[in-house]
């Protein structure tokens, strides 16, 4: 059973829709890849691959709009303009998507977050940046360094907004809490994946003493959706209860 939520979120200018498929279980957000819809992970397969997992009553999947990543795909905005969304856009998925899970779920829940491409890097953002909203991360076939597709130049969104600039600085009980949860970094090594990315995050949180953990799934995955269709019902069998 698919349920939908729509609202203007003052955060963004814009509405931002929030999908839900199951209604029992752990709270999982997924993020889609850069331009995508709350639905693009039904309309991709992805949720038929996780049905055992909300059947069996385990996972509770929602998604909501990728309204940053549509920003890369968007000519009309400037370098300045995309690093702001990307961090407001955290902020109302920590503000608003996030309370709107708990009040759908009956409490504060601890939250698994699992993204593709553009959405790996919103998850491990999330986590990092928000490690008490969520206990886990599944990052797939990740893209970390989003200014090499917003366009050159460096401003505080962006550095609030990317884990990769902010977490070296990061100190006191935001860090200490993050050092309980557990972050995966999975790719292929198949056609456009680039799995240096999630060595270079790896090595990142491993300096932090951050659990993380690289999986090479080898030549055969590509960066593509039957990559993802395999990997994360199996990271979400390990994850939830």
């Amino acid at each position: 059973m698919k349920v939908t939520d729509r609202w203007y979120s003052h955060r963004l200018g814009s509405d931002i829709t929030v999908a839900r498929w199951g209604t029992f279980g752990a709270p999982v957000l997924i993020f889609p890849t850069a331009g995508g819809d709350a639905e693009e992970v039904e309309r991709h397969k992805l949720v038929a691959h996780l049905q055992p997992l909300i059947d069996a009553g385990r996972a509770k999947v929602y998604s909501c709009d990728s309204v940053a990543g549509r920003a890369l795909m968007d000519s009309d905005y400037s370098s300045a303009q995309r690093f702001l969304l990307f961090n407001r856009f955290e902020q109302a998925v920590a503000e608003e998507v996030v309370p709107a899970i708990h009040s759908d779920c009956g409490g504060p829940l601890p939250v698994v977050v699992s993204g593709s491409s553009i959405g790996a890097f919103n998850s491990l953002a999330m986590i990092c940046r928000y490690p008490h909203l969520f206990n886990a991360a599944v990052c797939m076939s990740g893209t970390y360094r989003i200014e090499k597709f917003a366009g050159n130049g460096f401003s505080d969104d962006l550095y609030f907004a990317s884990p990769l600039h902010f977490l070296p600085g990061l100190d006191g009980p935001a860090l200490e809490l993050l050092r309980r949860r557990m972050i995966i970094l999975a790719s292929g090594s198949g056609q456009w994946e680039d799995i240096g990315e999630s060595w270079a995050v790896a090595n990142l949180l491993g300096s932090k003493r951050i659990p993380n953990r690289v999986d090479d799934w080898g030549p055969r995955y590509d960066h593509d959706w039957p990559t993802w269709w395999q990997m994360l019902p199996s990271y979400l069998d390990d994850l939830l209860p």
